[in-house]
């Protein structure tokens, strides 16, 4: 797994940056409607927002390519926070929206067992290589959090944490906003940080 990271992190650099998703996407996530979605996950079976409806829902835009996720997977935090979530009720939604037309392209079954490798804990891995649903939460960066609270509205939209890095050493030491706003629903306390500006690489839309 290191050496396959390794070698997709350092082409992969070419096309990433610290880039901000969409002022608008970020500034009205808090208070409004999730979109609904119908997609098939990497087994096959067809997902919809609506089965999870009365429970807490993160969607995490992921890559099998960008070096910034590797960080998060490679530190352990994120399979970290995805044991917490998933423990405390919270349904885990990792999404891939890259095209089949780029390189770095994973069909189902690779996915999954590139899910696997990365010890990676998620409800469910989402295969979106349209790009629709992605468009429709106005995913911009890889990773790109969404928390959906239980009544169905977007609680929190950004980053996942304060510290944009490619070095899983420095992971640790940032402060978390998805295990924050989590921590904030499930309490039943106002999200206090309902949005951030995302970083990390671009979706791999179709160009």
């Amino acid at each position: 797994m290191k050496r396959r990271e390794t070698l997709w992190s350092a082409v992969s650099m070419l096309a990433c940056a610290v880039m901000p998703g969409l002022a608008s996407a970020v500034q009205s996530a808090e208070g409004v409607k999730a979109p609904a979605f119908t997609t098939l996950d990497a087994n096959g079976q067809s997902r919809t927002l609506e089965e999870f409806k009365g429970r807490v829902v993160v969607l995490e835009w992921t890559s099998p390519s960008c070096p910034f996720v590797r960080a998060q997977y490679t530190s352990g935090k994120m399979q970290e926070l995805q044991s917490w979530a998933r423990a405390a009720g919270v349904v885990w939604l990792s999404v891939l929206s890259t095209n089949p037309k780029r390189g770095d392209y994973l069909r189902p079954q690779q996915a999954l067992a590139f899910m696997r490798e990365r010890r990676a804990q998620p409800t469910a891995l989402l295969m979106d290589p349209s790009g629709q649903l992605g468009h429709a939460y106005g995913a911009r960066n890889t990773p790109h959090m969404f928390v959906i609270n239980q009544e169905g509205m977007m609680a929190y939209a950004g980053a996942i944490d304060t510290q944009p890095t490619v070095d899983e050493s420095v992971v640790p030491k940032s402060r978390n906003w998805v295990r924050a706003a989590l921590e904030d629903i499930l309490a039943g306390r106002v999200v206090a940080k309902p949005a951030t500006t995302p970083y990390g690489c671009l979706v791999g839309y179709e160009a």
